[in-house]
Parts: structure tokens; sequence; C-alpha cells
């Protein structure tokens, strides 16, 4: 009998993070549940959790790099594989310039700390200002309104939801994804608590959602129309009095200016636009104006449409009028004990954020957080010129999926005279690279969350060590992200990673502590890379140690110590304004000049009427990216990639029940089952997001066995909210028509 190990690890499949406790036997995995004494999920699991197994084991992941020979890949060794790297990129670059490259990111690498703090050096290594991710088809609206409002891109405020007695959903299904840019695992459960104390959840979404289903009230609302409710809510308490600013009163500016620019948005005037009776929304109004304490939740819903940096501002511009912002049950900011920009330097003030430092060469899409749209990429890679895209590196992403228009960023990047990715998987984009550089398998990794302390319901720090050994020969995502920025700054492909490493980890030290760098050097030695970081983190936090001039504080070998006790619980969420505050004002700017003037561009478009029918995406428990379809035990069960249709559109449309239809946008258009439910709100469909796993080259097995329909292929590219540059992904206007 071999033993059974017992391990602790925060699993890295969505935004709950929950805490798992895995066994292994004979270096297998046997079985993985929820970590009862984790601190911050107590015990919560979904079913992404115990697939981590399933993600190990496949088959399909990749585990040596893979090099395009005469249009085929064979296996390669590491040295072979940076080697053709080398011999490629930087005679390109000597040739086109550093422009001549892009770089885009997924969002697994937010679970993966060595990307997530690496991928910058890879980026400013290249020196382009072609940097994509997948934030442009997701929050970067919440980003950007929230980096307005408050000063910092992550200054995200958080409903309170353990205290609070009014829960306003917008646009989101928390009780599926357990938070989004709010990680909050075991929403439901949360919920539950809630109502019990007498509190209520009112959701409002086009479709009755898992998480309306379990609501006190539910109303639909038309997709895109989320900015005319918004603003006739807020117009609704200026009208009736109800505006109070409660404890922030003294440090917010611009009131007067948000009472002038909803003047024309009354609820008689939205109400059509909306779906929504004027009565209704005055009642939404009274009941979140009234409540001891309430908080407005919007998501993806809400940001992936033509109006996403509006409706995410007004969802805080309602949290503060009504005087819950920062208030206990209301929204309130986490403080992490991490890597958060708004616990460091001089508190209550700051630079505020910028935007459009540069545009797209084609398109002249402003730069947002550093970043172009991601939908930009095609035509910066199909059109000729100076700084025409030429080369490509991705890291986690599989944008041909997951990006509006998918078919024609896959026809250009067949163009590409170079292409990169670091990926597991030989998925609908990498197929198109020239190498493919396997990541680890997150058992084999440690992890400490990055970006998901800053988004937390409530504070806490946790660390993961490795499961399993990683596979001999493998080197750490940090490292192989060091060695690719070493070929492309010309210090070769036989570079030592980690000597490297350390000599930029020195000229940071320098950089950032002055006269103490040789102390902070000696405290760190034996580290390396992200733990490293780690280390230099979490000492010098909010919560820390200073390097020993505050003892009892957080080091990593005390929150590494936490591992099997669940972790370190740092409190429930506390007031934070002014002191998280990084504007240039040292007030939170309710009225940012660029949303204001944006709001002429919703005037304009109310009188419009609204489209007949709208596509919509969804989101299921089992997924959260589209590699998830190629694992048996989230990929079992009934299809999921069915067209929800209400039975009166069915009905004039001519549909069937089960059979397939054509779903139209323009010239563009795709081949889904049908599936009748009233659960939609009619003139509205609903296409779950990520699949369309048809492709010729990918290597997705499991998937390609119920493939389904890529929602992305019928979408726009051209098609963005003009302050984020996010992709618009829902409330597009279709046609449907059923197939004999």
């Amino acid at each position: 009998m071999t033993d059974t190990t017992t391990h602790h690890r925060i699993c890295p499949l969505c935004e709950a993070c929950c805490g798992l406790e895995i066994k292994v036997q004979a270096g297998k995995v046997i079985s993985i549940r929820g970590h009862e004494a984790d601190v911050f999920s107590a015990g919560y699991i979904c079913p992404k959790g115990v697939a981590l197994k399933d993600l190990h084991e496949d088959p399909d992941r990749l585990r040596t790099p893979l090099i395009k020979r005469d249009g085929a890949f064979v296996q390669a060794s590491w040295e072979e594989a940076f080697a053709e790297i080398q011999r490629r990129v930087p005679p390109l670059m000597a040739a086109h310039g550093r422009n001549a490259t892009a770089v885009v990111v997924g969002n697994p690498s937010a679970h993966k700390i060595g990307l997530l703090t690496y991928f910058g050096k890879l980026a400013r290594a290249l020196g382009t200002k072609n940097v994509f991710s997948a934030s442009t088809l997701d929050q970067m609206p919440k980003q950007l309104a929230s980096g307005l409002m408050f000063g910092h891109w992550l200054s995200i405020a958080l409903p309170d939801i353990a205290r609070t007695d009014y829960l306003l959903v917008l646009g989101a299904n928390p009780l599926v994804s357990n938070g989004s840019m709010w990680t909050v695992p075991d929403f439901k459960g949360k919920a539950r608590a809630l109502q019990a104390r007498g509190g209520r959840l009112v959701v409002i979404d086009p479709r009755r959602s898992e998480t309306a289903a379990v609501a006190d009230a539910h109303h639909f609302i038309r997709p895109n129309a989320d900015v005319f409710l918004l603003a006739a809510m807020v117009n609704t308490l200026f009208a009736e009095r109800l505006v109070k600013l409660g404890t922030v009163a003294d440090r917010v500016t611009g009131v007067a200016e948000v009472q002038q620019v909803v003047t024309p948005f009354t609820p008689e005037t939205v109400a059509v636009r909306c779906g929504i009776s004027a009565d209704t929304i005055r009642e939404l109004t009274r009941e979140l104006a009234g409540a001891r304490r309430a908080a407005v939740y919007a998501r993806i819903g809400t940001c992936t449409q033509e109006y996403g940096t509006l409706s995410s501002w007004l969802v805080d511009v309602l949290n503060t009028l009504t005087g819950n912002l920062d208030a206990p049950g209301g929204v309130m900011f986490a403080r992490s004990a991490a890597f958060a920009s708004n616990t460091a330097g001089k508190p209550g003030i700051g630079k505020g954020i910028s935007t459009g430092r540069h545009h797209a060469r084609v398109g002249g899409a402003p730069e947002v957080y550093g970043e172009l749209p991601i939908t930009c990429l095609a035509e910066e890679i199909e059109t000729p010129g100076e700084g025409q895209v030429r080369a490509l590196f991705t890291v986690a992403s599989n944008p041909v999926l997951s990006s509006p228009n998918g078919p024609r960023l896959a026809r250009a990047l067949d163009t590409l005279e170079f292409m990169v990715s670091m990926d597991i998987y030989l998925n609908e984009t990498t197929r198109h690279a020239d190498v493919i550089l396997p990541g680890v398998s997150p058992l084999e990794d440690f992890h400490y969350d990055v970006a998901f302390p800053q988004l937390s319901w409530r504070n806490h720090a946790r660390y993961s060590p490795p499961v399993l050994p990683v596979t001999p020969g493998q080197p750490e995502e940090w490292q192989t992200l060091l060695k690719l920025a070493a070929i492309v700054q010309g210090k070769g492909a036989e570079v030592d990673a980690s000597a490297l490493d350390d000599a930029q980890f020195a000229d940071d030290a320098q950089r950032l502590f002055g006269a103490y760098a040789d102390d902070v050097i000696d405290a760190t030695r034996g580290l390396k890379g992200p733990q490293r970081a780690l280390e230099v983190a979490l000492r010098s936090g909010p919560y820390g140690d200073g390097f020993g001039t505050k003892p009892g504080g957080l080091t990593l070998a005390k929150v590494m110590a936490s591992n099997t006790s669940g972790g370190i619980d740092l409190g429930e969420l506390q007031p934070r304004i002014p002191e998280m505050l990084r504007t240039p004002s040292g007030k939170v700017e309710l009225a940012p000049p660029s949303l204001l003037a944006d709001m002429a561009r919703a005037v304009a478009d109310l009188a419009k009427p609204a489209p007949d029918l709208v596509i919509i995406g969804r989101r299921d428990v089992r997924t959260n990216n589209s590699w998830m379809h190629n694992l048996p035990v989230l990929a079992k069960g009934p299809f999921r990639c069915t067209a929800l249709v209400h039975p009166t559109d069915a009905a004039r449309l001519h549909l069937v029940d089960g059979a397939m239809a054509r779903i139209a946008n323009g010239p563009r258009s795709i081949e889904a089952q049908v599936h009748f439910s009233d659960e939609m709100m009619p003139g509205v469909v609903s296409l779950p997001h990520g699949w369309g796993h048809d492709l010729p080259g990918a290597r997705l097995h499991l998937a390609a066995q119920r493939p389904g329909a890529n929602l992305n292929a019928l979408l726009d590219d051209q098609l963005r909210d003009p302050l984020s540059g996010n992709a618009v992904l829902g409330g597009v206007a279709i046609t449907m028509q059923a197939l004999s």
C-alpha cells in the first residue's frame, strides 16, 4: 500500500478561488474536495475544482514544445524551441521595428502567479504598443470607470454581501460565476443568509438566470438598455430628493454635474427602451434608497455592450448617491495583503489614471490600461505599412474562439511571419503558431492569488505549494517568459533565467528601497522569481512585518505555514475612503468629464427603436475557458451549447425545439441547436460563449465530439464601447431561420 498524502490548493479555474483538499497516492490524484478549514471558501467547491484531475491527466495537454515543420507540428526540446525563436524573431525586429510584434495574454494568466507577475517583462522587452488581452472582451469598462472614479484600475467597489440588506444584481449571474470582478465563493449560500436575515435579492437580466431563480424579484430588461435604466434611477433619486452621500459626503465631487447629465432620462422616457415600466423603475429606486444597507452589483452583461463604461460608472454613482459607498453592508474596497497599488505610496491621493497614450495604427482606438482592443489585432496584422504586425506572442489565450469575428482573425494569423504561443493545448488559436511552449500543470506549480484578493468579499492571505513534482526538464513559466524577453532583447537563448532574474531584482530593489536595497536582497536570499516578489510584496504590504520593523506582521513563511489550516483570515471589509483613493483631487470623482461627454451618445440613441431580436451570451457553472470543454467531468451530461429561445419567438420564427437553426448577423452566420425556454425575455436569444471546436488542426479531441457553435463568429469586430475599447458581445441584432 502506498501512503496517501493530503494537499491544499487554491482552485485556479475561476474567480471564486476556492480552497481545495487534494489526496494523492502513488503520484496520482485520487480525490478532490472542498477544504472545510479554508478561511475564504469554507469547504465550498463547484464541478470545476474536481476537474483539476482531468486537466492534469488530459492526454491532449501539451508536455513538450512543438515546432511547425513543413506545415505539421513535431515535438522538440526546449533548447530547440528557444533556438528557433532566436533564429526568427530578432532579425524580424531588426528589419521592421518593435511595433512589428504584438503580444496577447488570456485570462488563465490571472490564476498563475508566474504568468501574471512576469508577462509584463516580456511585453516591456518587446517594446511594442501592440499589447492585447482578454480584458477588452470582459471587464475593461468596469476597470476604466473605477479608475476614473477612485484613481486605480483595480479599486473596485465590492458588495459587502455578509452585511447587506438589499442586493440589486444587474447583468450578472453570481450563482454560476461565484462572482466576477467580485470574488465570492458560494454566492448561493451567502444570498440565502441575506434572505434569512430579512434582506432582499433583486435581479435585472434578459434571462431568468440561476441567480434570478433564487431571487426575491426578477425583472427582464432589453439588452444594451442598462445605461438607460441606471440613468433613470439616478434621475429619480434627484427628482424625489432621495440623494444622501453618507460617510463619504466630504470626499465626493461632481454631484451637480451628474444631476444635470441624467436630466433627459426620466423613467417614462426610458421605459419602452428598457422594457421596464416607469412605475417599476421608481419602485426599484425607492427600495434601493430606502434600504438600511444596500448594494448594486453589475457585471459582464453590462460590460460587453455599447455602453459598457457608462453602465459600470452609473452603478457606482447609484451606490454613492444612496449613501452605500464605503459603508458596511454597502459596497466596500478589499485591502489586499500584497501587490495592491491602492495600499502603496501616499494614501488618499495619487496620479489617477490616463488613457490614449498611444493609439492603434489602423483603427485609431486609444490605449486603455496599457492595452489596445483585442478586436484591433486582425487589422493590425492584415494592413501593410510601417508598424504592420508580423510576429505574435500569445500567452494562455484563444482569441480565435473568444473574440468577435474569429474567422477573420484566423485568416490573419495564417499570414504572420512568425508566431509563438505559450499554452497547455494545441487549440483553435495556437494551431497557427510556429512554436508552442507548454505551461506547467496547475498541480505542479506553487500559487498565490495576485489579483483576486483585491476583489474578494473578505480579506485573506493564502498560499498553495505544488501538489505534484514538475515534469523533468520543464522550466517554470516565469523562466520561460524571461527567456523570451532575453531573446527579443538580443541576449540570446543561452541566457540563464535565474541569473537574469537576480540582476533584475537587484535593480528593482535599488529603485524601490534605495538605501535599504541590500537589506531587502539579503532578506530574500534563496528565493527566486515570483516567490521572491511575493515575499517582498507581503512584507512591505499593509499587514506585513516591514522586514522586521513590525513584529508579528505577515511574511511569506507565515503565509506558507498556514496552508494546511486554510490560510490567514484578515477580517471583513472595512471603510477605506479616503485612504485608498489615488485620484489627483483626493476625492471620489463622481463626474469624470469623458463619461459625462459620452452620455450625449446615449441621449441620441434613446429615441431609436430596439431591434426585434437580439442575442446575448450565457455562462455555465462547468465552463469558464474554452478548453474546459475537453475535460470529461465538465463535458459530460446534457449538451450545453444550445440557443435558448422564448416560445413566442420560436412560434413566429417557425423554429422546432431540439432542431437546428441558422442565426445570422448580416453576412455572418452560424448554425445552432434550438431549445425553447420561458426563462428568456421575448425578443432575446441566448447562446453560450467559447464553443466552436470544429476547426481543423486543433487537438481537443473530447471537445471536438460536441463542438457547438461559436457565438463570436457572428459578431462585428469593429463594434466596441468607444471609451474602454471593450468588444460588444451582447445585444446584437440577429435573424433566425429554421433549418430543414
